[in-house]
């Protein structure tokens, strides 16, 4: 009989401590109903069987509630909002400090003032105000530009300094899913419960899916492996980490495709374990994206845009003089070996120089074909040329690689007229000038005007050594034509490489980095394609040439950089000390003065400055930049579209962070309403435990009031 109650009182015991047990997990439940990443805990329970005999009740184990296959769709939308999302304060950025494109403030209303300001200058060229409105429009632009470009720059590094601060949470959520996974199988080999654990794991696991996108791999022990979607392991046996340096500094030039900004390595921090170009999601993929792709598009728009106006406007303006002539000229362009390298006029074109006096007559005149001896000559024999029709009136020469005219006669003023043939007063027409800058007889480029050539009458100056060559915008399938690229500097020639026929640009930058000869060759990202660009290692200036019959060059269209135009561009010193220095007027011939005609400058004339403003309202044609392909537009619609392209962008951008915040609403909703706590069901569960409870409590009075009895019937 006591056996009996004794089985009885045991079996009750049982059913106490699995209510108990049951009680607690829905307490447990009901109490985390509102903690983000609580998975529920259901209670599994089987019968207790001693001896093929019914002994009762006990828990097998308690388990979480997961749709594991939610749970991955979950993760894999972390990844694509995180990559979106995490853009939007950027464009946010842009747009708030570049404006829309009819704003007041927006590059495209300043380049309209600018151009606005040479129209009303041509109306009255001889008026002062006018000519200091012109200026000051002019270096409004170029500040507006230096101003964009600035702040293009300032967020590529606002962006990499987050992907160090992103690539450090990495880390810390590695190392941490590590100590769990150590923590369940430990935990799991002795048949404690590890939901707790496994609760937390998933709350690792959630946030780094929003950073970099993951894949996971359950083992049987409880352990996961975690692995990106291209297949670097992050979580394994062993952890992992990532590193990543932010730069301290970023320009127009600091890009990733040249080593300027370090990669994201996995490991070992060397280049063979960089996974930048893998990540695929994630707010990782956002930032690397807008580092080295969008911001730097944007900032190649602003460059040929900038670059475009420059050489614009100073063709025309090299044309012309401010009354009654230039006494000090410094050329922009700079040459390595003056000594060899030649310009030749192409044609029948010439220039004449004309020396005026302070009322704008002439006191002499020649040409530099004339003067030169033939069609052309070095660099070094054009100074000499102007040296020598300068007399004691002044000087020219080469200084620091650039043509410096020096009049030092305080009453005499000197003057470019291009012409279309030698004869005095022939019709007025840019000189085409050919420049050999290797010396080896063929040209290498080819530029129109004299005094444009040498930038001896620039509006727009940027003050940038000739140190980076970049060709055009170029697709993956480019195959060069055979050629010998020949570097320069001032020293000399630095290197030749060979180019064999049908070389990828990958396959020309390689050739040229292992020559080792101080330039370094890369493929800098831009748009769909890429550039190919050489960069003096010392940043100081190099000419880059093929050979004779090479058209290479011409090929890809390499020519001295436009890239850091728009953070450099400014107005000349002293045309914004002296605004009475823009030009307005050209020298004129006037057949019926002297014996057989005169040139002369006069204060009125406004033939340059209308040349300059219809210039300024034509449609032109855009170079691919950017993610821009090839556009015809004026400056004031070019500067339009790209703030249109970045509002647009914007725009784009949040209607896709809409649309994957609704689909991850929709997967967080299911994933919650499967495995979150529902307080109705946890109430009724809660009283159906508490009767059992209750049940086997009572059970246990009666079998306690038995063997009450039981000892009194023996006692």
């Amino acid at each position: 009989m006591s056996g009996s109650l004794s089985t009885a009182l045991q079996t009750s015991i049982s059913g106490l401590s699995a209510n108990e047990r049951a009680l607690n997990t829905i307490a447990n439940n009901i109490s985390n109903v509102n903690t983000k990443g609580y998975t529920r805990r259901t209670v599994e329970q089987e019968q207790r069987v001693l001896n093929g005999i019914g002994a009762g009740v006990q828990i097998t184990e308690i388990t979480r509630r997961v749709d594991e296959t939610l749970l991955r769709n979950l993760r894999l939308e972390h990844a694509r909002f995180g990559a979106i999302d995490v853009q939007q304060n950027y464009y946010d950025r842009t747009q708030e400090l570049f404006g829309a494109p009819g704003d007041d403030n927006a590059i495209g209303h300043t380049i309209a003032k600018f151009a606005g300001a040479i129209e009303s200058l041509a109306m009255q060229p001889q008026n002062s105000l006018e000519q200091r409105d012109v200026v000051r429009w002019a270096e409004q632009t170029a500040s507006q530009l230096r101003r964009m470009s600035e702040t293009v720059q300032d967020l590529r590094l606002q962006a990499d300094r987050e992907i160090e601060a992103a690539v450090d949470e990495v880390n810390t959520l590695i190392s941490r899913i590590a100590d769990l996974n150590d923590d369940i199988v430990r935990n799991g080999a002795v048949r404690r419960d590890t939901s707790d654990y496994e609760d937390q794991r998933d709350v690792a696991l959630d946030r780094l899916s929003q950073i970099i996108d993951i894949r996971t791999f359950n083992h049987s022990d409880g352990d996961v492996v975690v692995f990106t979607s291209s297949g670097q392991v992050l979580v394994d046996t062993v952890p992992t980490s990532l590193t990543h340096n932010a730069v301290s500094n970023v320009g127009a030039t600091t890009t990733y495709s040249e080593g300027d900004i370090g990669g994201i390595t996995i490991g070992a921090a060397v280049n063979a374990n960089d996974i930048t170009r893998s990540i695929r999601g994630g707010e990782l993929k956002g930032l690397i994206d807008m580092r080295d792709a969008v911001l730097p598009n944007m900032q190649s728009e602003l460059d040929a845009l900038a670059a475009a106006l420059r050489d614009t406007v100073n063709q025309v303006h090299n044309r012309g003089l401010a009354f009654p002539g230039m006494q000090d000229m410094s050329g922009s362009r700079s040459f390595v070996t003056p000594a060899t390298q030649t310009i030749t006029f192409s044609g029948d074109g010439d220039t004449s120089m004309v020396l005026l006096d302070a009322g704008g007559k002439q006191v002499r005149t020649d040409t530099l074909r004339t003067l030169l001896g033939g069609a052309g000559g070095s660099i070094d024999d054009v100074a000499n040329a102007i040296a020598a029709f300068l007399g004691a009136d002044g000087s020219a020469g080469v200084v620091d690689g650039k043509l410096v005219v020096e009049v030092s006669n305080p009453s005499r003023y000197l003057s470019f007229r291009d012409e279309a043939g030698t004869a005095a007063g022939s019709a007025p027409q840019d000189a085409v000038i050919r420049f050999d800058a290797d010396g080896d007889g063929a040209a290498d480029e080819t530029v129109s005007g004299f005094s444009n050539f040498f930038g001896l009458n620039d509006l727009f100056v940027d003050g940038l050594p000739e140190n980076i060559h970049d060709s055009n915008v170029l697709n993956g399938t480019f195959a060069a034509t055979p050629a010998t690229l020949t570097f320069r500097n001032a020293g000399g020639a630095l290197g030749s490489v060979a180019i064999p026929a049908g070389a990828r640009l990958s396959d020309i930058v390689t050739a040229v980095n292992k020559a080792g000869i101080g330039v370094t060759a890369s493929l800098v990202t831009e748009g769909a394609g890429a550039r190919l660009r050489f960069a003096s290692d010392d940043s100081a200036t190099i000419s880059v040439t093929d050979g004779a019959a090479d058209t290479l060059l011409a090929d890809i269209g390499l020519r001295v950089a436009d890239v850091r135009t728009a953070a450099s561009l400014g107005v000349r010193d002293d045309i914004r000390q002296m605004p009475s220095l823009v030009a307005r007027g050209i020298v004129q011939w006037d057949a019926n003065r002297g014996v057989g005609g005169e040139y002369h400058a006069s204060i009125g004339d406004d033939t340059l400055i209308q040349d300059l403003a219809a210039k300024l309202s034509e449609s032109r044609t855009f170079a691919p930049a950017g993610a821009f392909a090839a556009t015809q537009a004026s400056f004031t619609q070019y500067a339009g579209t790209i703030l249109a392209q970045n509002a647009a962008l914007g725009a784009s951008n949040a209607d896709d962070a809409d649309y994957a915040r609704t689909l991850l609403d929709s997967i967080e909703h299911k994933l919650d309403s499967d495995r979150g706590v529902n307080l109705d069901e946890e109430m009724a569960q809660l009283v159906i435990y508490e009767q059992a409870y209750a049940a086997s409590a009572r059970v246990m009075g009666t079998i306690k009031s038995m063997f009450e009895t039981l000892d009194r019937i023996l006692g």
